[in-house]
Parts: structure tokens; sequence; C-alpha cells
């Protein structure tokens, strides 16, 4: 992209990171229903999370501290999500150690999140509510961190969505700055929601940030190859009138793992935060600071969801199509029959199989968009991912209906001894 006019006033950038790993289901057959076996295949898991590992988290992070000791004016921002945090915790602790020496800098900030990367914030405030106190439980517990700013599954946002947000006492959250909510506004400044002037709202710079994450090692692309200077180069010419807050938000994954490192793509990073550490018109900044220098003079309003995936920017990823559907208003609608239950585990596999995941890799698009749902998925096909899903949601209606007869059974067997001892008094 070639922008023109260069500012003439400070730049401040926010550059933020994206980490989750979901938790993979493990192949269930229909006649497999009912069995003992796992609900997750925790073996792919496991090895999943430590080649990421080895290619971006613990390399990347080791960058960064580096990085922040000699230029201790940049700063960067993470959003990690529960499920990734479990098992950074139990198959890469170096991993999870370096996160908290990064938190330990006070350079980096943490965002909160749904902890199991969920789609709750569309169905059931409570459950959201549940998920987000869980999430900044786990920040706390093994980072030592408290979220102060919010960044919800996806980019998923609308006005309601805000207004949650809010209740649970968050300053603001990051939302995509596409131009179907702008009417003509720039996405580099600092926005406010309706409901709520005190509420900010964080624009990601879509297009300067899927330079990097989709079209960095694109050989077709015009700009290719992209280099430090030519990136920072282009913050730099930012117009004035279109504001002075960038915000950068990708997969942390794209470094090392989604662009390989045989790409370049670790040294431009490190090219890239150098080169930005020693311009004194771009001045790197954190969500909360940024909301204690800037003001939100203008509001957005989003009443119709929108997120940060796929060409349409909405919830197609996830709910496009029947079989996507059908999955997301099943598992919803077990809530009442697992809560009633008490079960801890069983309340446990019921929020796993609520990760956007699940649902992301049913999507039968076409195209582009297709080529990215087909790189992430563990299924041949979405059909196959769907049939698995539901299986493994039987299994769970299975259990639970095992559960609640042996409940039954005991409550049974406790009033026939009450009867017992009062017609023997």
């Amino acid at each position: 992209m070639k922008l023109l006019t260069k500012i003439k006033q400070k730049c401040y950038l926010n550059v933020y990171f994206q980490v989750h790993q979901p938790r993979r289901l493990r192949p269930l057959g229909f006649f497999d229903i009912g069995s003992e076996e796992a609900n997750f295949d925790d073996a792919l898991n496991r090895n999943i999370i430590r080649k990421v590992a080895k290619k971006c988290y613990q390399p990347v992070n080791l960058m960064l501290l580096r990085l922040l000791h000699q230029h201790p004016n940049l700063r960067i921002t993470f959003s990690i999500s529960g499920v990734a945090l479990e098992q950074l915790e139990k198959y890469c602790p170096a991993v999870l150690e370096s996160f908290r020496m990064l938190a330990a800098t006070n350079s980096v900030e943490f965002l909160g999140e749904t902890y199991y990367h969920s789609l709750c914030s569309l169905t059931d405030q409570h459950e959201f509510k549940y998920q987000v106190n869980k999430h900044t439980e786990a920040m706390e517990r093994l980072l030592g961190v408290r979220p102060a700013v919010f960044r919800n599954t996806e980019l998923i946002y609308s006005d309601r969505v805000a207004q949650m947000i809010h209740q649970l006492g968050f300053k603001g959250t990051y939302i995509d700055g596409i131009e179907k909510i702008l009417d003509q506004k720039s996405p580099n400044s600092l926005y406010k929601p309706p409901h709520a002037s005190d509420f900010k709202l964080f624009l990601r710079n879509y297009r300067l940030s899927d330079d990097v994450a989709f079209r960095f090692s694109d050989k077709t692309w015009e700009e290719y190859p992209l280099t430090a200077k030519k990136y920072v180069s282009w913050l730099e010419q930012q117009k004035p009138s279109d504001g002075n807050l960038i915000n950068l938000g990708m997969d942390y994954e794209t470094f090392g793992e989604h662009q390989k490192k045989g790409t370049g793509v670790l040294q431009f990073l490190e090219d890239f935060l150098t080169t930005v550490a020693s311009k004194k018109s771009i001045k790197m900044i954190n969500p909360t600071e940024t909301i204690r220098r800037l003001r939100a003079k203008e509001q957005i309003s989003v009443p119709t969801h929108i997120s940060w995936a796929d060409c349409e920017r909405d919830l197609s990823a996830w709910l496009g199509n029947d079989m996507q559907r059908d999955a997301f208003d099943s598992v919803h609608k077990l809530k009442r029959e697992v809560m009633d239950l008490k079960d801890d585990s069983l309340i446990s596999i019921w929020r796993y199989l609520q990760t956007s995941d699940h649902f992301y890799y049913m999507s039968t698009k076409k195209g582009d968009d297709g080529n990215i749902h087909h790189y992430f998925s563990p299924y041949p096909s979405p059909y196959e991912a769907f049939m698995n899903y539901m299986n493994v949601l039987s299994n769970l209606e299975y259990k639970i209906s095992l559960t609640r007869k042996s409940l039954q059974k005991k409550d049974a067997q406790t009033r026939e001894r009450i009867i017992d001892r009062s017609n023997n008094n």
C-alpha cells in the first residue's frame, strides 16, 4: 500500500499480538459414542503447541526481552486465551516463564479475553461474564497481571458487546477498523461507543496489519519484499487529518509459524521494532497509556456484529452455514442440563466445546478465505469437522444422561432410607 503526505505530528503506535491454541477434539466415530475415551486429542495439542513454541513463542519472546532491554521506549501488547495459557503451563512452562518476564518489564500490557476463546458474547451474558472473570483470574495467577482493556474473541464486536465489556469494568476494547463502521472516518484515532464516554475503542488498522500477517511472503504482491524501512515509512506517511494513533494487530504465530522463519519475518520484526525505537516521529504506546494520553473525540456505533475474520469481517467464519449454526445451537442448548447436574467435569467439557475454532473448521467457504480455514483445520473437510464435533457433543449428552440417572437413583435411595427410618420410629 502506498500512502502520501508526511505527518507533522507525533504518531502513537500500538502493536498487539494474539496468542491462541485451541484444545482440539480427538476423532470419535458414531459407534464410539458412550465410550470412556477422552474427548480431546491432547497428544496432538501437546505436539502442536510445542512445535509453535519452538518456532515462534520462545524465540520471539526472547527477542522482545532483548529489545525491550536495549530500547526501553518500546511497548508491546498481548492477548492470550485461557486455553492457550493452560496448555503453555502444562506443555511449555519455559514459554510461560518468558511471558512472565515480559510482564515484569512494565513495557508489555496484557488484554482480557474469554477464557475459552468462545462466541458466548453472542448468546449468553452470564456465561460471558464467567469466562471473562475466569480469564482474569488465570492472568493474575500465571502472569501476575490484571487486564484493564479487553479484546473479544476474534475481535467480535457490536454496541451490545461493548456494553457487556464495560459492565465488567474494562476501560476499552479492540475492534477491527473496517470501512463499513467508519463512515469515512479514519481507523487511526481513539473512539468511544454511543453508550459510554469513559469506554474507549481501539481500532485495528487492518490494511497495515495484514501487510505483515498475510502479504509479507507473497511474491506476487507489488510491495514484495517488505522491508522494515519501507513499512515504517508507511506509518510516517499517514495523513494528519486521519488521526495519530495506529493500532497494528495480528496473530503472534505470524512470526515463525504462519510466516516461516525462512521468509525473513523474524528479522523483519526485529528490524521494525529497532527502527521504530529510533524514530522521534513515532512513540510506541500501550492501551492504558493511550487512554491517559489521548481523547476519544468521536463516537462509532456498530449495531450489528463485526469481526476481523475473512473478507466479510462478520460472523460468517463461524456461523455462515447450516452445519455451523446447528453445532453452535446444539452446544448452547445443553447449558441448563449440564449446569443443573453441577458436575465440574461435564461443565468443563461443555465449555471447551464452545471454543470458536471448532466452528471455524466447519466453514465451506472457497477462495482465499477457504484456504485459510483449511490451513488451520485438523480435518480433511468441513463435513468431517462437523460430524466429529456432533459425535463428541452426543457423547457429552450421553454422559449427562448417565449422570442424571445416577443422581436420580441416589435421590430415590435416600428417600427410601428416610421413609424406612420414619416407619421404624
